[in-house]
């Protein structure tokens, strides 16, 4: 193929390569910021200029033919390179810039996450940042994010990890639940309460607690039951408002209303452990290089959140 013709087809490449590395071509158009028709005639044409198939399409699926996976293969070390480089060239500015794709679970972006990234924005404008709030795992690398916030209690060892802040699990009520059901003295006390729980695998929720004075006890497990279960700790917290029992939560959800005295928290002595982890991450996929924004970011975090939740 002449010199003129493949010097034309760099960007299809790396098109391909986005392809393969996505699976589909609706996510990898949503990674390119391009339309789904043309990034399909960039690989036809792709393919015409090969003359061979590079990806077998059906109505559920794709992959790469063995041609295509070869001119992958052979391509990525090349593309990530550029984009190393490139990375590093932009980085020479004065200010950090550029689109730094964060993902964090949801409770935590609107109560904490939201008011540290406004800020943020205000000191770095040439910085942009796309927020994909979601309390599902994702992967980082195959769906191009460049930050996680994690709620974890080890994170993963194939990436780098920094610990934001400490957070503890917290047992709140209203004053009006208490005093009309009766304040739990003990944690076996529980088994008498509407407990409001975040729904885990085992079929029997049940709740541990350990004394904050080591002399005063053992660590315990009571089993719980309750009328409620939810997987977010926000509408956790909002029934626990409402006067619908006792919840079980992570502090950062339960800071403001403690703070203004709209919940309480119940059996203060015990520290509720194994419930929720008990560090807040910043997550990456492991890079040579680290972009200016994304470091910045993780500083304006560590020390927006070095306080933790305490009340």
């Amino acid at each position: 193929m002449e010199e003129q013709k493949i010097n034309t087809l760099w960007t299809h490449l790396h098109w391909l390569s986005v392809l393969a590395q996505q699976g589909s071509y609706t996510a990898a158009a949503a990674r390119l910021g391009v339309s789904k028709a043309a990034m399909s005639q960039r690989i036809a044409e792709l393919e015409r200029a090969a003359k061979v198939t590079l990806v077998q399409r059906t109505t559920r699926s794709l992959r790469l033919t063995e041609a295509g996976q070869k001119l992958v293969d052979d391509t990525r070390t090349s593309f990530e390179q550029i984009e190393q480089s490139f990375a590093q060239v932009r980085d020479l500015a004065e200010q950090p810039g550029g689109l730094i794709r964060v993902t964090a679970p949801v409770a935590f972006a609107r109560q904490q996450l939201m008011p540290l990234l406004a800020e943020f924005l205000k000191d770095y404008p040439n910085v942009r940042i796309e927020l994909d709030m979601s309390d599902r795992l994702s992967a980082l690398t195959t769906e191009g994010f460049d930050l996680a916030i994690r709620h974890t209690a080890r994170p993963p060892d194939t990436h780098v990890a920094w610990a934001l802040c400490p957070t503890e699990s917290v047992l709140v009520a209203t004053r009006a639940y208490l005093r009309k059901q009766g304040e739990p003295q003990a944690p076996a006390d529980l088994q008498s309460y509407n407990c409001l729980h975040y729904p885990r695998s085992q079929d029997t929720p049940a709740w541990t607690f350990e004394p904050r004075d080591p002399q005063a006890g053992e660590r315990i497990t009571v089993p719980v039951s309750g009328n409620l279960s939810a997987n977010n700790s926000e509408a956790l917290r909002e029934a626990a408002l409402m006067g619908a029992g006792i919840a079980l939560m992570p502090d950062f959800s339960a800071q403001a209303a403690l703070r203004q005295g709209k919940l309480v928290r119940v059996l203060p002595n015990w520290r509720p452990v194994g419930a929720f982890a008990e560090t807040i991450y910043a997550i990456r996929p492991y890079a040579p290089h680290v972009p200016r924004a994304v470091t910045a970011l993780v500083g304006h975090l560590r020390q927006g959140l070095a306080g933790g939740f305490g009340v």
